[in-house]
């Protein structure tokens, strides 16, 4: 059946017509066209619209942070989450050890660089479906906003940026997974089946080159840009909101990954001058405000910690308070918590090699434990367990928010974020090292590092950060990009990817896997669910 025969109630696309068919007048019940849909946008006030597409367009920012990802059922939580997808690529770097032994365990295969990237292996397609989860998601929510359908409308123009913005996003996803980088061999290379509408009877589609591919991601991401500028949405102050900054924030990094430097530029300035505030170091550095023993347990309180806390952080440009977040990345990297990254010894410690390269000036250095902290009691999962040096502190909190009272353990009740304000600095940073503007981009760190500099020391800059003497700009760049976001969104293998830095464990200290790991090895094959259902498709 074609998209313009008869659609039955569309459960699948989340429009529920059969509720309200008789308040829109529209007859047989349950039952109507592509046409008389498409009438109603383009004719209807924004009550008729919001009861027709509301749903569809409401449900676009929560596949930034799903949970459920196609495929995966509840068994294997490492790929239930996208923000598990994140923490199992945080896994595949330099700047990241997993606990101390070397016994397997969850998480274990990824750190330890077992097969993640043939068409077979289980580790491999849910990075596919989520993103393809989402384009379908967005594809039936535009095959009713054409060109003519939302003309002037301003609330039809700010659905099709959310859509449009989300595609962009995971289209992407896809090119850092299933691609060599852009700006290396990628170029030469395929890109993806580029698909802009929904019918569940589509033709199979041929791989497109990565050229057109980006150039279809960057018109996207630019037409929800421009889309929300033209419906006033602006910069909202409601985090959870697909808005002109995470437009903007999508449109810079894939801007970034295709090697469009001014547009990287652009994008960036976009955000900065609407949100250019950073993290204070109250809000930045966890603290214990407990004690050090068993006897007298630590406290580390959410309620003040801007990466657990967004109401704290001013940095957010997309993210979700307790109620609505996720929370699957604290439960990895929470070292006081009852998660894989606590209770059960899977520490996330810094490599000794990127923590030495932390100014003494930097009180980013106070985010990671200098000496082993010792034994720990967890009291859900009543165990002991010893914390050892290196485990981070940026993540660690034994009350969740609002928990700070509670005399019970409330750990891992935290909120979530996907971008914010210091990595769009650092964006453009790259981006003007690139562009043979290396003051440019000393001058766009040298407001991060003041930012970051311990209260009372001399402001920090490019020229006195002492482990940054002697490298180039880009060099600079690179070094506090791997600092400022580390553990964040598996932003480490993506960037190894496009700066083309291979792994390397094997001067570590404190690796427990010594390891290394070719770029060349980063790209996934096509999965075999894609290649045995799509004759079209060519494999990498």
């Amino acid at each position: 059946m074609t998209m313009k025969k008869y659609l039955i109630i569309l459960a699948l696309a989340g429009m529920i017509f059969s509720s309200c068919s008789k308040e829109l007048e529209i007859t047989p019940p349950n039952s109507i066209t592509d046409e008389q849909i498409m009438e109603l946008l383009a004719s209807g006030d924004d009550a008729t619209i919001k009861k027709i597409l509301g749903s569809m367009a409401d449900a676009m920012p929560g596949y930034f942070h799903l949970s459920g990802i196609l495929g995966q059922g509840g068994a294997d939580n490492r790929y239930y989450t996208s923000q598990g997808l994140e923490c199992m690529r945080n896994l595949e770097g330099n700047d990241i050890v997993l606990g101390t032994s070397t016994v397997s365990a969850f998480g274990f295969a990824e750190y330890n660089f077992n097969d993640f990237i043939s068409e077979t292996v289980d580790k491999n397609p849910p990075y596919w479906y989520y993103c393809w989860g989402n384009i379908t998601a967005v594809n039936k929510m535009m095959t009713y906003l054409t060109d003519a359908v939302v003309g002037e409308n301003k609330t039809l123009k700010e659905y099709k940026a959310r859509g449009l913005a989300l595609r962009a996003y995971s289209y992407n996803y896809l090119m850092e997974n299933y691609q060599d980088a852009y700006v290396l061999d990628g170029k030469n290379k395929l890109g993806l089946m580029l698909y802009d509408t929904y019918s569940p009877t589509q033709p199979y589609k041929a791989r497109s080159t990565a050229a057109d591919t980006y150039a279809f991601i960057l018109k996207d991401a630019q037409d929800a840009v421009d889309l929300f500028t033209a419906a006033g949405t602006g910069f909202t102050a409601v985090t959870t909101d697909i808005d002109l900054g995470v437009a903007n924030f999508i449109l810079a990094r894939a801007a970034l990954d295709a090697g469009e430097y001014g547009t990287v530029i652009t994008a960036c300035d976009a955000i900065l001058a609407k949100l250019p505030n950073l993290m204070t170091e109250s809000v930045y550095v966890g603290k214990n405000t407990g004690g050090t023993t068993l006897a007298n347990p630590p406290v580390f309180l959410a309620d003040n910690n801007g990466f657990l806390n967004i109401s704290k952080n001013p940095e957010v440009i997309i993210g979700w308070g307790v109620t609505e977040s996720v929370k699957a990345h604290n439960g990895w990297m929470n070292t006081f918590g009852s998660g894989s990254g606590g209770s059960s010894g899977l520490y996330a410690r810094i490599d000794n090699r990127l923590f030495e390269k932390i100014d003494a000036n930097d009180y980013r250095r106070d985010n990671f434990l200098t000496a082993d902290f010792g034994d720990f009691y967890y009291p859900v999962a009543k165990v002991t367990g010893w914390v050892p040096a290196y485990s981070n502190l940026k993540f660690a909190n034994t009350h969740g928010v609002g928990g700070a009272s509670s005399a019970t353990n409330t750990a891992g009740v935290v909120g979530d974020y996907n971008f914010r304000t210091s990595e769009v600095l650092l964006m453009k940073a790259e981006a003007q090292a690139m562009s043979t503007n290396p003051d440019g981009a000393k001058a766009t760190l040298n407001i991060l590092l003041a930012a970051r500099t311990r209260s009372g020391a001399p402001t920090l800059t490019c020229d006195n950060y002492v482990s940054m003497a002697g490298m180039t700009a880009l060099q600079m760049v690179q070094l506090q990009t791997r600092i400022e976001l580390w553990g964040e969104g598996g932003r480490e293998f993506y960037n190894n990817k496009r700066w083309n830095i291979p792994v390397d464990r094997t001067s570590s200290t404190n690796h427990v896997v010594k390891t290394t790991y070719a770029v060349s090895s980063m790209t996934l094959q096509i999965p075999q669910d894609e290649m045995n259902n799509n004759p079209l498709c060519v494999q990498n």
